[in-house]
């Protein structure tokens, strides 16, 4: 009798199986709504596919945002294709992130200036190298100012120009060469007075130019 008393007890009762069934289905259900639609048929009922990708799993699925390329200082929109779950999105412009082979180089520079004289002084650099500059003038009111570079490749008169002062008394900034090539600085002392002019770079450039005053 104990032995047939145990097993009677083992046995679930009828509701206790109707509650586990109703508790397995409704489990199946959001299951299929959370993940197997938005994953496998790209139906998202609910936005939880969107807001963990599993939309992104879905074959059909061709979601596309625009970003903005920025290369050598020119803007444009390009539409691009989200990628699968996971995977990062291409950067839009590949000179964002640089691996170097060397630590930065530094320089400072002054250069004195007499009343209308003029000098010019270039980094070198790879295309896509990027420089971080500094410079200011001490002693005069204005200077005229141009920076621009050079790609010798296209002949002696061709530059780009990246800044035009035409009364300036400093600068800062930052520069990612378009190609390679010479950047760097004319400066025309337009004061009545001799003036210094301190210019500061940080960067991978190859050389530095002096081209001295005259």
């Amino acid at each position: 009798m104990n032995k047939q008393n145990d097993n009677l007890m083992d046995v679930p009762s009828a509701s206790k199986l109707i509650k586990a069934t109703i508790v397995t289905l409704i489990g199946a259900i959001i299951l299929v709504v959370l993940v197997v639609l938005p994953a496998e048929y790209d139906i998202d009922l609910t936005g939880f596919g969107a807001l963990t990708g599993l939309d992104r799993l879905s074959g059909d699925a061709t979601e596309t945002i625009i970003i903005t390329d920025i290369i050598g200082g020119n803007e444009s929109l390009r539409e691009v294709e989200i990628p699968m779950f996971g995977e990062p999105t291409p950067l839009p412009n590949p000179t964002v992130f640089q691996k170097q082979d060397a630590v930065a180089q530094s320089f400072t520079m002054t250069v004195e200036l007499g009343p209308f004289e003029q000098t010019e002084i270039k980094t070198v650099l790879e295309a896509g190298k990027v420089i971080i500059y500094n410079w200011t003038v001490d002693g005069g009111e204005r200077v005229y100012v141009d920076f621009h570079g050079h790609d010798e490749s296209f002949g002696p008169d061709f530059f780009v120009r990246y800044e035009e002062l035409q009364e300036g008394t400093s600068s800062i900034g930052s520069l990612t060469a378009p190609f390679y090539g010479e950047h760097g600085w004319f400066w025309l002392n337009i004061n009545e007075s001799p003036i210094s002019i301190t210019l500061e770079v940080t960067g991978f450039y190859e050389d530095v130019i002096n081209y001295g005053i005259f």
